[in-house]
């Protein structure tokens, strides 16, 4: 023994026995102390050459073997260290290592981490490092020195999570003094900004729909798929695992932003994310009144506001929903609402209308009628004007194309359809489209916004207009502010249909709004 000792080593010495022999375990055949003790029972002649006794020896070998595992297995549960029993000193030593992601991350472990995440001294060095002004090179504190030069005192006078807090506001502070300026340039045809894309990539801007069911069960879904239009964003969410639709009770719409933006980073989709409640759905609507269309595979249904939703014909289940999103305010609603309340506008001022007796005048009208990215109508109409004698039930029409001035008319370019797509099939709706309507009144501002899904339907031609020699289509659309009205004529010979009359119906109760009249 003192030969094996001296062998293994000193290291080897200090260890457990029982290191030692689960390090060098017997082998099957024996080794001395098996074999004395075969040995024995075989009688003096030693051991027997027969397959049994090795077989007795091996067992007696791994019989022990397993005794010292289960030995094992108790000594190291016994010696385990809960990250959780660490004592507060340490725990705040780590903590102090984290950023401000992983820092509210670790703050959702427990009750116990969300008092330790929340302490002042961890987050005023955060602050300090994000926020601190700059110094000349002469004179270059570190992040340490700038939080100890502050007043300790009041440090440790304020509640429990007061700088998270001061940072978390400071930090959307900043994001939203950024989007501001990015916003601020307007487009002179369609007085929107002119850099939405580059604002909703700053902010990192998405969106998500969250399906509820009557259980009280949530399912969040991200966007699969976005597409840019002149004066919109079309969302896209399809896929297999969707839920079952008789589950189901209503479905919203959120934009979602990372809380801390990093620009020179891509954000984290499972870091802390600011939810905006944009609009919800009551899914119990998807009857034949708001059907839009169909197909050999599915039929589309339209929720306001610019709702589409895509059924599967065969088993009525969910295919895809389509979000179609208008520029106007899309920022500030996709970033400034809660999860449970949508943004609110300001409260509008009154413009002053120097002569209300005239009705309104020195209007302008940008319209879009696209799918898939592809446009089929993309006109502006400015100098549009009305008087007071067109108001009739409680709305004030404003003609934008004329029946009876053929110059006036206008041809849709292409096919018209709503393209769809899942991860398997695709498809178009034929005679349906998405329609952006932009107005801007006289001193150039967004009066009336709206992205839409809408539907070409037969209709008996214009009473009061030329007879068309062709089948003639109608497109309605309504909301609370006003409606449109569309018709159309097909013309066989060319193939393409002629746009013929568009005619705006204002709700008299939004102009009055707007400018303080009493219409």
């Amino acid at each position: 023994m003192r030969w094996v000792s001296m062998a293994t080593g000193r290291g080897r010495q200090l260890q457990p026995p029982w290191r030692g022999l689960m390090a060098r375990p017997p082998p099957l055949g024996g080794d001395g102390s098996a074999r004395g003790r075969a040995g024995k029972a075989a009688g003096g002649s030693g051991f027997r050459t027969g397959r049994g006794v090795r077989l007795v020896a091996g067992c007696a070998a791994l019989g022990h073997r397993a005794r010292l595992d289960e030995l094992c297995g108790k000594s190291c549960t016994g010696c385990s260290v809960s990250l959780d029993g660490l004592p507060s000193e340490i725990l705040l030593k780590i903590l102090s290592y984290l950023d401000a992601v992983a820092l509210l991350c670790a703050g959702c472990v427990n009750r116990r981490f969300y008092h330790l995440a929340n302490d002042n001294f961890i987050w005023i060095r955060i602050y300090s490092t994000a926020f601190s002004p700059k110094r000349s090179n002469w004179k270059v504190n570190s992040v340490e020195k700038t939080a100890v030069s502050m007043n300790s005192l009041s440090v440790g006078d304020k509640e429990a999570g007061y700088w998270k807090k001061e940072y978390i506001t400071k930090q959307i502070a900043s994001v939203k003094a950024a989007l501001a300026r990015v916003l601020k340039p307007l487009h002179p045809y369609t007085g929107l900004p002119v850099k939405t894309k580059e604002a909703l990539r700053i902010s990192g801007l998405g969106w998500v729909i969250i399906l509820k069911e009557n259980s009280g069960k949530e399912h969040i879904l991200e966007h699969v798929d976005l597409s840019f239009n002149d004066s919109s964003v079309t969302a896209m969410w399809y896929g297999k695992d969707w839920p079952r639709l008789v589950t189901l009770s209503t479905l919203d719409l959120c934009g979602v932003t990372p809380v801390f933006l990093n620009r020179s980073q891509t954000p984290m989709k499972n870091g802390p994310r600011w939810h905006s409640l944009i609009a919800k759905y009551n899914l119990s609507h998807l009857t034949e009144s708001t059907m839009l269309g169909c197909d050999r595979l599915i039929r589309i249904f339209c929720l306001h506001p610019g709702l589409v939703v895509g059924l599967w014909k065969r088993e009525e289940e969910l295919a895809f929903v389509m979000a179609n999103l208008h520029f106007h305010h899309l920022v500030e609603r996709s970033t400034l609402g809660s999860a449970a309340i949508p943004y609110e506008l300001p409260p509008h001022t009154p413009l002053s209308d120097d002569s209300p007796e005239c009705g309104l005048s020195g209007y302008q009208l940008h319209v879009d009628m696209h799918s898939g990215g592809v446009f089929c109508l993309c006109g502006t109409f400015r100098n549009l004007s009305t008087s007071k004698g067109y108001i009739e039930n409680e709305y004030m029409k404003l003609t934008v194309i004329s029946f009876k001035n053929s110059t006036e008319h206008l041809p849709l370019i292409g096919k018209v359809g709503l393209s769809w797509k899942t991860n398997i099939f695709d498809g178009c709706i034929k005679s349906c489209s998405v329609m952006d309507l932009t107005l801007l009144e006289e001193y150039g501002k967004p009066f009336w916004c709206f992205s839409s899904p809408v539907c070409m339907r037969p209709s008996p031609g214009p009473s009061d207009g030329p007879a068309f020699l062709g089948e003639t289509y109608r497109v309605d659309y309504a909301d609370a502010e006003g409606r449109v009205h569309l018709e159309l004529v097909w013309i066989e010979e060319t193939g393409e249909y002629f746009i013929v009359s568009l005619a705006l119906y204002l709700r008299v109760s939004k102009i009055n709004h707007w400018f303080g009249t009493k219409y």
